[in-house]
């Protein structure tokens, strides 16, 4: 983030452009914002944003550098860089442990496909698009969990599933794996062994969660959930599985 000491530099530049002072003052906030937010933000920084100078406008006007969500209008990737060009420093920042630890996954990961799923997953943390962050990481956590099961309890896996459902046709692979509904694929893990029942119920929380956040709707998702999400994920799945 732009710290209010920069902010207070940068929005008082003769030469600053007024749509990027609209971008160096989303650049102080840690996620989206309000029009609201933003003109109080500058108002505290001694710069005025005036009704007339229609700020919403301004910003759809950028080619994709602020994007306005449900939460708000927030930086998109394209809009960090600009800022940065116009020589603004974010500042420093505390060390994410988060993010640290989906790198260290990573790292380990050797698939390819479950690799760029959680990279993805890294970039749209970082970018604090929280709720491509939310899906990401469980698209990582049920693949991670499908090879998991396919290497190494397959046959439990199909027996358990004929025994409940007899239609099931027997899987052979991990894209035959992900044919079960992902709910009742945790419901099978827990039958099997695999996954416990207070791990079930934890994951069932965040599936919960990737739906809400996978679909257009009103849902709000804060840094905090986030965190907590792409947490439960690292320690009883990526940890544990990968």
């Amino acid at each position: 983030m732009v710290p209010l000491s920069d902010l207070k530099v940068w929005l008082h530049k003769p030469e600053l452009r007024k749509v990027d002072k609209l971008l160096v003052i989303l650049a102080s906030f840690p996620g989206p914002s309000s029009l609201e937010e933003l003109r109080k933000k500058a108002n505290e920084a001694g710069y005025r944003i005036t009704t007339s100078s229609n700020p919403s406008a301004m910003l759809a006007s950028t080619g994709g550098k602020a994007i306005r969500t449900p939460q708000g209008w927030e930086l998109t990737p394209s809009g960090i860089k600009h800022v940065q060009s116009l020589g603004i420093s974010f500042g420093e920042s505390a060390p994410d442990e988060i993010a640290d630890d989906l790198r260290k996954e990573a790292n380990r990961i050797s698939d390819l496909d479950t690799k760029a799923f959680l990279e993805e997953a890294i970039a749209c943390y970082e970018h604090k698009l929280n709720r491509s962050a939310i899906v990401m990481s469980w698209l990582t956590a049920i693949q991670v969990l499908r090879q998991y099961v396919h290497a190494n309890a397959l046959n439990d896996f199909n027996k358990e599933a004929s025994r409940v459902n007899p239609k099931w046709k027997t899987a052979r692979t991990t894209d035959d794996i992900g044919r079960m509904d992902e709910s009742e694929f945790l419901d099978r893990l827990v039958a099997i062994s695999v996954i416990g029942k207070n791990v079930k119920d934890e994951l069932q929380e965040c599936l919960k969660r990737r739906n809400g956040c996978g679909h257009p709707n009103s849902l709000k998702v804060r840094r905090n959930t986030v965190k907590h999400h792409i947490e439960i994920l690292i320690v009883n799945v990526l940890q544990k599985f990968a």
